[in-house]
């Protein structure tokens, strides 16, 4: 390299630096930006939410009394466990299937492209509609031999979780390399046994977190609930019965004019906050071990 190139290189390498110095300093700022919202809402709900947390808070039920003791949110907390649960069990296995689906089989294939519309309006649609269809198909109906029913909850939750499942369970299996079905089939392995043992177990730690993105969006809707679970006081594990839940619970409380059931609706709120915060960490350990494995 000549004399006269090396301060022709120096100064754009040292433009480039500070470029690269600048943007980083950028995305910074921008990231401290973005998380202010988050720190803001954590502080506000720990210190509204902690001074109602106690023994006797996660222990018992509402009572429905607006004078004297009105109780904690037990019912809540198991009826939301069981409502996401049922909802859990409905959606993942069939938005993975549809997934593994569209992905394996569906291509590009006229009715692929038509799920895939479907499925991306459905990921636009308010969570109240889906309260609302389940209500006016199976409430009213009295489908199930009742009228508010936890099932009935779960079902919307369910259809609320299916889109999400889907598209991320795609977008998953889309990042499996071709190589490794290549090779399965090279092997003599038929297609549907490739697609259960190759593809789905290199896609689990994905699935897995794409699922709990579904949960966590699910779990603290509470439009959906009201037109088909209700809101109960006391504790209940019949499904086909109304259940309470913690987004229900929140939203009886928080308008009330008893700083009491106020500071209980703060308490729930960051309970079900906390509750999501430990799901997601269990997901990720799960991620993590199959990833070691």
């Amino acid at each position: 390299m000549s004399a006269d190139a090396t301060p022709l290189v120096r100064g754009i390498s040292a433009r480039r630096r500070r470029t690269d110095l600048a943007m980083r300093g950028v995305l910074a700022v921008m990231t401290g930006i973005a998380l202010v919202p988050l720190v803001l809402v954590v502080y506000y709900l720990l210190q509204r939410g902690l001074g109602a947390w106690s023994w006797h808070f996660f222990t018992t039920d509402p009572t429905g009394n607006f004078l004297g003791d009105p109780g904690g949110i037990k019912s809540a907390i198991l009826g939301t466990l069981v409502i996401v649960g049922l909802a859990t069990l409905m959606a993942v296995p069939l938005g993975v299937l549809i997934a593994l689906y569209l992905v394996e089989y569906g291509q590009d294939s006229s009715f692929a492209r038509t799920v895939r519309y479907f499925v991306d309006v459905l990921t636009g649609v308010p969570s109240i509609v889906f309260g609302l269809f389940v209500y006016v198909t199976l409430v009213v109906a009295h489908v199930g031999g009742s009228g508010f029913a936890g099932w009935k909850g779960a079902v919307a939750l369910g259809l609320l979780m299916l889109p999400v499942v889907i598209r991320a369970g795609e977008v998953v299996l889309l990042l499996v390399p071709d190589s490794l079905r290549e090779a399965a089939l090279a092997l003599g392995a038929p297609r549907w046994k490739v697609a259960l043992r190759v593809v789905l177990p290199t896609a689990a730690p994905g699935l897995l977190t794409g699922s709990m993105l579904a949960v966590a969006r699910a779990a603290g809707e509470t439009a959906p609930l009201l037109f088909t679970a209700a809101i109960a006081l006391s504790t209940s594990f019949g499904v086909n019965s109304r259940m309470n839940s913690l987004p229900a619970q929140i939203f009886a409380d928080v308008g009330q004019a008893q700083d009491r059931l106020v500071q209980r609706a703060w308490g729930a709120a960051l309970t079900l906050v906390v509750l999501i915060l430990i799901l997601t960490l269990i997901a990720r350990l799960l991620q993590r071990r199959n990833r070691l494995t």
